[in-house]
């Protein structure tokens, strides 16, 4: 999983409540296990005409957000099915944050998990950010990780994560990455037990 420290790239406003997982990545393209090439379907029955030809007012597929890597949107972002696609869709596009009032719980997790961080950002800074944005096609912001702070127009907004969720980010440590940092007391506990209990090992 690719480390997150700090960022600083294209965000893209997106000020859309309510945003399920089957509009960021439809039940047709959840055929995959893969967890590339889904980026060309992200937000597929928004972003693209029954021809395949492109919607050219949806956000993504204008020039200064085709290379987005933060998506600003509204709240409750991720909500419906627990579909693991949807942060893998993102992902594969390029997002590796996004940003909004409130998340659904299991797409938030599924973010984490992923290498993305779902930034909470409430009330007027979220407000003011997504007026910013819409007033500054194609602005950059950055997000620190590491002093917890998102930055913007000379303003500096801190944020809250939790602490374990912080130290796997900035790692690089998904769920198999944290298992393998304990691999040298894995391989004493082999050891161990293969030595006091030849017969688990034959094969």
């Amino acid at each position: 999983m690719q480390k997150f420290t700090t960022l600083n790239a294209i965000a893209a406003p997106f000020p859309i409540t309510n945003v399920d997982t089957d509009m960021i990545i439809p039940k047709l393209f959840l055929r995959t296990i893969k967890r590339t090439g889904l980026g060309v379907n992200l937000f597929n029955d928004m972003r693209y005409n029954e021809d395949g030809s492109e919607i050219s007012s949806f956000t993504l597929n204008q020039k200064p957000y085709r290379n987005a890597e933060i998506m600003v949107a509204g709240d409750n972002f991720g909500c419906g099915s627990s579909r693991e696609h949807a942060p893998w869709a993102l992902l594969d596009f390029g997002i590796r944050c996004v940003i909004a009032p409130s998340f659904a719980d299991i797409f938030f997790n599924n973010c984490f998990k992923n290498g993305i961080l779902p930034l909470v950002l409430e009330g007027q800074r979220h407000t003011a950010l997504m007026s910013w944005l819409q007033h500054n096609e194609g602005a950059k912001i950055t997000v620190d990780l590491t002093t917890q702070t998102l930055m913007w127009d000379n303003i500096e907004a801190a944020f809250e994560i939790d602490s374990f969720r912080k130290h796997c980010l900035i790692n690089g440590l998904d769920d198999i990455g944290l298992t393998m940092e304990k691999e040298a007391a894995i391989a004493t506990y082999e050891a161990k037990n293969q030595a006091n209990s030849p017969w688990l090992w034959q094969e």
